[in-house]
Protein backbone atom coordinates (compact mmCIF):
# COMPACT_ATOMS: atom_id res chain seq x y z
CA UNK A 1 0.00 0.00 0.00
CA UNK A 2 1.00 3.22 -1.31
CA UNK A 3 2.31 5.22 2.06
CA UNK A 4 0.79 8.83 2.96
CA UNK A 5 2.75 11.23 0.62
CA UNK A 6 3.46 14.56 1.49
CA UNK A 7 4.37 15.83 -1.92
CA UNK A 8 2.30 18.90 -3.05
CA UNK A 9 2.15 18.13 -7.18
CA UNK A 10 0.54 15.75 -9.37
CA UNK A 11 2.34 17.02 -12.79
CA UNK A 12 5.83 16.72 -12.96
CA UNK A 13 6.83 18.15 -16.36
CA UNK A 14 10.47 16.98 -17.45
CA UNK A 15 12.40 19.20 -19.64
CA UNK A 16 12.68 18.26 -23.31
CA UNK A 17 14.58 20.59 -25.03
CA UNK A 18 15.13 18.91 -28.67
CA UNK A 19 11.09 18.76 -28.49
CA UNK A 20 10.37 22.98 -28.07
CA UNK A 21 7.92 24.13 -30.76
CA UNK A 22 9.02 26.71 -32.93
CA UNK A 23 8.45 30.08 -31.54
CA UNK A 24 10.07 29.39 -27.95
CA UNK A 25 13.28 28.27 -26.11
CA UNK A 26 13.28 25.54 -23.51
CA UNK A 27 13.35 28.35 -20.40
CA UNK A 28 10.27 30.56 -22.45
CA UNK A 29 8.38 27.44 -22.93
CA UNK A 30 8.54 26.17 -19.09
CA UNK A 31 7.80 29.62 -17.74
CA UNK A 32 4.91 29.34 -19.80
CA UNK A 33 4.07 26.05 -18.32
CA UNK A 34 4.49 27.37 -15.10
CA UNK A 35 2.13 30.44 -15.61
CA UNK A 36 -0.04 27.32 -16.75
CA UNK A 37 -0.09 25.77 -12.86
CA UNK A 38 3.00 23.48 -13.15
CA UNK A 39 4.37 22.80 -9.71
CA UNK A 40 7.47 20.43 -10.45
CA UNK A 41 9.54 20.83 -13.06
CA UNK A 42 12.81 18.01 -13.48
CA UNK A 43 16.23 19.16 -15.79
CA UNK A 44 17.15 16.31 -17.83
CA UNK A 45 19.34 16.49 -20.72
CA UNK A 46 21.52 13.66 -21.22
CA UNK A 47 23.37 15.67 -24.28
CA UNK A 48 24.44 18.19 -22.34
CA UNK A 49 27.81 18.05 -20.44
CA UNK A 50 28.15 19.71 -16.65
CA UNK A 51 29.26 22.93 -17.60
CA UNK A 52 26.30 23.49 -19.97
CA UNK A 53 23.86 22.10 -17.97
CA UNK A 54 24.56 24.25 -15.08
CA UNK A 55 23.61 27.78 -16.23
CA UNK A 56 20.02 26.06 -17.56
CA UNK A 57 19.95 24.69 -14.08
CA UNK A 58 20.56 28.20 -12.20
CA UNK A 59 18.18 29.69 -15.05
CA UNK A 60 15.50 27.32 -14.10
CA UNK A 61 16.35 27.60 -10.39
CA UNK A 62 15.31 31.71 -10.57
CA UNK A 63 12.01 30.18 -12.64
CA UNK A 64 10.86 27.70 -10.36
CA UNK A 65 11.05 30.15 -7.20
CA UNK A 66 9.35 33.02 -8.94
CA UNK A 67 6.16 31.15 -9.47
CA UNK A 68 6.68 28.84 -6.22
CA UNK A 69 7.24 25.40 -8.06
CA UNK A 70 9.53 23.03 -7.40
CA UNK A 71 13.16 22.12 -9.48
CA UNK A 72 14.91 18.63 -9.34
CA UNK A 73 17.80 17.62 -11.27
CA UNK A 74 18.28 14.53 -13.57
CA UNK A 75 21.21 12.76 -12.24
CA UNK A 76 23.04 15.32 -11.18
CA UNK A 77 23.50 15.17 -7.61
CA UNK A 78 26.03 17.67 -7.23
CA UNK A 79 24.48 20.37 -9.45
CA UNK A 80 20.92 19.98 -7.25
CA UNK A 81 23.33 20.62 -4.47
CA UNK A 82 24.93 23.41 -5.78
CA UNK A 83 21.84 24.89 -6.80
CA UNK A 84 19.79 24.32 -4.04
CA UNK A 85 17.21 22.66 -6.17
CA UNK A 86 14.20 20.85 -4.57
CA UNK A 87 16.18 17.31 -5.64
CA UNK A 88 17.14 14.30 -7.40
CA UNK A 89 15.95 12.62 -9.86
CA UNK A 90 17.99 9.64 -10.56
CA UNK A 91 17.50 6.33 -12.68
CA UNK A 92 16.59 2.95 -10.28
CA UNK A 93 20.35 1.49 -11.37
CA UNK A 94 22.12 4.68 -10.68
CA UNK A 95 24.63 4.42 -7.54
CA UNK A 96 23.92 8.06 -6.95
CA UNK A 97 20.93 6.36 -5.48
CA UNK A 98 22.48 4.81 -2.46
CA UNK A 99 24.16 7.83 -1.46
CA UNK A 100 21.55 10.77 -2.46
CA UNK A 101 19.44 10.63 1.09
CA UNK A 102 22.40 10.77 3.23
CA UNK A 103 23.76 14.06 0.97
CA UNK A 104 20.66 15.86 0.31
CA UNK A 105 19.38 15.55 4.20
CA UNK A 106 15.57 14.56 4.79
CA UNK A 107 13.82 17.39 3.67
CA UNK A 108 15.04 17.36 -0.51
CA UNK A 109 13.28 15.35 -2.92
CA UNK A 110 14.44 12.20 -4.76
CA UNK A 111 12.49 10.86 -7.43
CA UNK A 112 13.52 7.52 -9.23
CA UNK A 113 12.57 6.58 -12.93
CA UNK A 114 11.49 2.57 -12.90
CA UNK A 115 10.40 0.11 -15.61
CA UNK A 116 9.32 -3.02 -13.16
CA UNK A 117 8.60 -3.51 -9.66
CA UNK A 118 12.39 -4.53 -8.93
CA UNK A 119 13.15 -1.23 -9.68
CA UNK A 120 10.24 0.35 -7.66
CA UNK A 121 11.60 -1.54 -4.69
CA UNK A 122 15.16 -0.60 -4.73
CA UNK A 123 13.62 2.93 -4.83
CA UNK A 124 12.06 2.37 -2.17
CA UNK A 125 14.97 0.53 -0.11
CA UNK A 126 16.82 4.09 -0.27
CA UNK A 127 14.41 6.48 0.77
CA UNK A 128 13.15 7.67 -2.90
CA UNK A 129 9.84 10.09 -2.45
CA UNK A 130 8.57 8.86 -5.46
CA UNK A 131 9.11 6.91 -9.10
CA UNK A 132 8.03 7.66 -12.48
CA UNK A 133 6.41 4.72 -13.83
CA UNK A 134 6.51 3.79 -17.98
CA UNK A 135 6.52 4.39 -20.46
CA UNK A 136 2.98 3.71 -20.38
CA UNK A 137 1.44 4.57 -23.97
CA UNK A 138 4.22 4.70 -26.97
CA UNK A 139 6.59 7.35 -27.04
CA UNK A 140 9.94 8.28 -28.82
CA UNK A 141 11.80 9.34 -25.48
CA UNK A 142 11.46 6.00 -24.14
CA UNK A 143 11.52 3.48 -27.16
CA UNK A 144 14.62 2.19 -26.00
CA UNK A 145 13.05 0.65 -22.73
CA UNK A 146 10.73 -1.28 -24.81
CA UNK A 147 7.42 -1.70 -25.71
CA UNK A 148 4.91 0.44 -23.99
CA UNK A 149 3.47 -1.58 -20.27
CA UNK A 150 0.31 -0.38 -20.75
CA UNK A 151 -2.74 0.48 -18.24
CA UNK A 152 -2.57 -3.39 -16.55
CA UNK A 153 1.18 -2.91 -15.88
CA UNK A 154 0.67 0.43 -14.22
CA UNK A 155 -2.31 -0.90 -12.00
CA UNK A 156 -0.05 -3.37 -10.67
CA UNK A 157 3.31 -1.21 -10.39
CA UNK A 158 0.76 1.18 -8.37
CA UNK A 159 -0.70 -1.49 -6.10
CA UNK A 160 2.87 -2.75 -5.71
CA UNK A 161 4.50 0.82 -4.81
CA UNK A 162 4.81 2.01 -1.43
CA UNK A 163 5.70 4.97 -2.49
CA UNK A 164 3.31 7.79 -5.07
CA UNK A 165 3.72 6.53 -8.40
CA UNK A 166 4.01 9.10 -11.51
CA UNK A 167 2.84 7.45 -15.31
CA UNK A 168 5.08 8.58 -17.44
CA UNK A 169 5.35 7.64 -21.11
CA UNK A 170 2.61 9.11 -24.20
CA UNK A 171 0.50 10.45 -21.84
CA UNK A 172 -2.04 13.15 -23.21
CA UNK A 173 -4.80 15.24 -21.80
CA UNK A 174 -7.23 12.55 -23.14
CA UNK A 175 -5.32 10.07 -21.01
CA UNK A 176 -5.06 11.77 -18.22
CA UNK A 177 -8.39 10.00 -16.44
CA UNK A 178 -7.21 6.87 -17.76
CA UNK A 179 -3.69 6.92 -16.26
CA UNK A 180 -5.28 7.99 -12.78
CA UNK A 181 -8.27 5.40 -12.77
CA UNK A 182 -5.06 2.68 -12.80
CA UNK A 183 -3.87 4.04 -9.55
CA UNK A 184 -1.25 6.63 -10.10
CA UNK A 185 -0.65 9.31 -8.24
CA UNK A 186 0.25 12.12 -10.95
CA UNK A 187 1.66 12.27 -13.95
CA UNK A 188 4.96 12.85 -15.65
CA UNK A 189 5.54 13.96 -19.05
CA UNK A 190 7.35 16.32 -21.53
CA UNK A 191 6.03 16.85 -25.11
CA UNK A 192 2.52 16.81 -24.87
CA UNK A 193 3.55 20.33 -23.07
CA UNK A 194 6.61 21.14 -24.03
CA UNK A 195 6.07 20.57 -28.01
CA UNK A 196 3.11 21.99 -27.34
CA UNK A 197 2.66 25.40 -29.68
CA UNK A 198 1.00 27.07 -26.40
CA UNK A 199 2.56 25.66 -23.31
CA UNK A 200 0.46 27.02 -20.97
CA UNK A 201 -2.53 25.92 -22.45
CA UNK A 202 -1.23 22.61 -22.29
CA UNK A 203 -0.80 22.60 -18.97
CA UNK A 204 -4.23 23.92 -17.89
CA UNK A 205 -5.29 20.94 -19.53
CA UNK A 206 -3.78 18.62 -17.46
CA UNK A 207 -4.57 20.31 -14.22
CA UNK A 208 -8.38 21.60 -15.19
Amino acid sequence: MTKPSTLDFRLYLITGRSQVAAGHTLLSAAEAALQGGVRALQLRDKELSPAELRPLAYALRELTRTYRAKLLINQHLDLALETDADGVHLSAGSPLLECAREQLGPQKLIGVSTHNLDEIDRAGLFAADFVSFGPVYATPSKMRYGPPQGLSALSEACRHAPLPVFALGGITAARRDDVLAAGAFGIALISAIFAATDPKDAALKFLT
